[in-house]
């Protein structure tokens, strides 16, 4: 048997993910902060016939999210790809490069790298030692083109792609595949007017894409 654990799990792009490799027969393991919304996804899946569980924990809380982890692999006998994407949401002050002080960025790069971080040495061990695995974190695309209203989040988000960039490159040749998703739409609905957007259902192959058949590419940048 095989799983998923889908860090920053919600209703859209990670509902889809889960839908994606629950449908090829994955058990999934869906973490975020409400546990509340968790069961309502895990009920969706388990209509549709896939084995899923909820396993509350924020990603700013290091020891909470390795114990996470470690609940998921221990109930579905380990975790095979992991899939890091939380959204800070309303807790993000949004700043531009010129407004930006060091907290502005200091709480994304918390949020984004130092969660994915965490996240990983949890779970990259195994994965090593069973010398299989995938490792797959989202961004934004302004992770790779920034743009001026949110400089703070992308230079965090670039600091994640970066080192999971460097980590895909590390890894080569062990069995374990490490990838950036870079995602250049918005998501369900357009957030800023005219600006190009896909359905979740569009993009969560890409996932697929790279734990099977693109095992060898660092970075896929999804967009219109």
């Amino acid at each position: 048997m095989t799983s998923i654990a889908i860090i920053g799990a919600g209703p859209q792009l990670g509902l889809a993910i889960a839908r994606t490799f629950g449908s090829q027969g994955f058990d999934v393991a869906l973490i975020s902060r409400n546990r509340e919304k968790l069961d309502t996804l895990v009920g969706k899946l388990a209509a549709e016939g896939i084995d899923a569980a909820a396993f509350p924990a924020d990603v700013l809380d290091r020891d909470a999210l390795s114990k996470a982890l470690q609940d998921a692999a221990a109930k579905f006998g380990g975790i095979d790809v992991l899939e890091y994407s939380p959204v800070a949401g309303l807790s993000t002050v949004m700043t531009t490069p010129a407004e930006t002080g060091p907290a502005h960025v200091q709480h994304e790069i918390e949020f984004q790298l130092y969660g994915a971080i965490t996240a990983t040495r949890a779970v990259l061990p195994a994965m090593r030692e069973a010398g299989a695995g995938t490792l797959l974190y989202t961004t934004g695309a302004g992770s790779i083109d920034p743009v001026p209203q949110v400089g703070n989040v992308n230079a965090a988000a670039a600091a994640l792609r970066n080192w999971a960039v460097n980590l895909h490159k590390e890894l080569d040749g062990t069995g374990v595949q490490a990838a950036h998703v870079g995602i250049d739409v918005s998501i369900g609905t357009p957030a800023v007017p005219g600006f190009p957007t896909a359905q979740p259902e569009e993009i969560s192959p890409v996932y697929w894409d790279l734990h099977t058949t693109k095992r060898d590419q660092a970075e896929l940048v999804f967009s219109l």
